[in-house]
């Protein structure tokens, strides 16, 4: 697909053919090559001299994009079966085939993607993590368990907006040190005792931090996944990003971002600020230390747009839908869960049972006497 997207019209997605049977190839998931479903026939995926690379801030003013509010669905027209499938994600499935439809990302009316962090985690991978959450979770219901088999699970990319800068901060505030000093008191019994207290002297303070960030995340999709649950199941591998390629969302749901980058830069300085805070307390030193005020400067401030791999469990329990997040790379799992009142009522009569046995065990022994007589001798004359 070339030329920009009109909201409203119809897009024609990258084709995948298999060149083996001709249907439509997927990415594997823990390799570099794209994989058919059907034949197995394999594909290597190839980024040619192509490297992530960042973008100063002064280039958002060059590049073509839409605002979010602007943009419509897109309308998918598969290569397959010429079937119409409409969607607001930049990847999803054809919804009558199931072929792969991965958007042309200068079609999106959005920022292109500078890099993607692929999938490790394939779908029986994810069973296993989901598996080894659900049984920890002792209080949830059995219904929980059928989680890990669901067919909804899905394999997500989701944006997120990297930031580097170079920050110089000036702080002012306070440094305290500890002193003893031996008081007097009188204990219960009415002596009079000497002990040591601990005082702190304030000194007024400030200075300078520096330091260097690489790749501050924040979450650029907001509606499909509350940011605080991703950043629950983070760390990321994020060295081992690729060069951003349409392959490697094939068979998989790719969201598009609804926070522009102005705003998550904000959000980055935010991130920033509580780590420069730590600096600064370090700086000051002592025994205890107080930050009134912080002053940072930021430059050669960079960005970039990377996908990253989720897999989103969504299932119904009591009338609402409960969300799980897998990290694609790490198996590292976040979610929401029931609690099942039949087991912890169970476990609460189990607990009185319990100190029940115990109590009466404890009384009986301590009502308990035993008798001993002493021996009677008689002595015959």
């Amino acid at each position: 697909m070339t030329g920009p997207f009109t909201p409203g019209g119809t897009v024609s997605p990258n084709a995948f053919p298999c060149g083996g049977c001709g249907a439509r190839v997927e990415f594997a998931p823990g390799t570099t090559a794209m994989r058919c479903p059907y034949c197995g026939y394999e594909q290597q995926i190839s980024h040619g001299d192509k490297q992530i690379q960042e973008h100063s801030l002064a280039e958002l003013g060059t590049l073509s994009r839409k605002p979010v509010a602007q943009l419509g669905a897109y309308v998918y027209v598969c290569q397959r079966c010429a079937a119409q499938t409409q969607s607001n994600d930049t990847a999803t499935l054809c919804q009558f085939c199931g072929s792969p439809l991965v958007l042309d990302p200068n079609a999106s009316g959005q920022i292109v993607p500078e890099a993607v962090l692929p999938f490790m985690l394939d779908r029986n991978g994810v069973r296993e993590s989901l598996r080894k959450w659900i049984n920890s979770r002792w209080f949830a219901p059995n219904a929980l368990k059928k989680v890990s088999e669901a067919e909804s699970t899905r394999g997500t990319y989701v944006p997120h907006w990297t930031y580097d800068s170079q920050t110089y901060s000036s702080y002012s505030g306070a440094r305290g040190e500890h002193y003893y000093v031996t008081e007097r008191f009188t204990n219960s019994d009415g002596r009079t005792e000497t002990r040591q207290v601990q005082k702190t002297r304030w000194y007024p303070v400030s200075g300078q931090v520096s330091r260097f960030f690489d790749d501050v995340l924040v979450p650029a999709n907001t509606a499909n996944v509350p940011p605080a649950k991703v950043d629950a199941i983070a760390p990321w591998p994020l060295p081992e990003a690729a060069p951003y390629a349409p392959q490697y969302l094939a068979g998989f749901n790719s969201l598009r971002y609804d926070v522009e980058p102005e705003a998550g830069l904000d959000e980055a300085k935010r991130r920033m600020a509580g780590v420069i805070h730590d600096d600064c307390r370090r700086d000051i030193g002592g025994d205890e230390q107080r930050v009134d005020g912080v002053n940072t400067n930021y430059t050669a401030v960079t960005f970039k747009l990377m996908l990253l791999p989720i897999w989103i469990a969504c299932y119904l329990y009591g009338g609402k839908t409960w969300q799980i997040l897998v990290n694609g790379r790490t198996g590292e799992v976040n979610g929401e869960r029931p609690y099942s009142k039949l087991k912890i009522f169970f476990a609460v009569l189990v607990a009185i049972l319990v100190l029940v046995v115990i109590a009466y065990f404890w009384l009986h022994g301590h009502s308990t006497t035993t008798t001993v007589h002493s021996p009677t001798t008689t002595h015959h004359h």
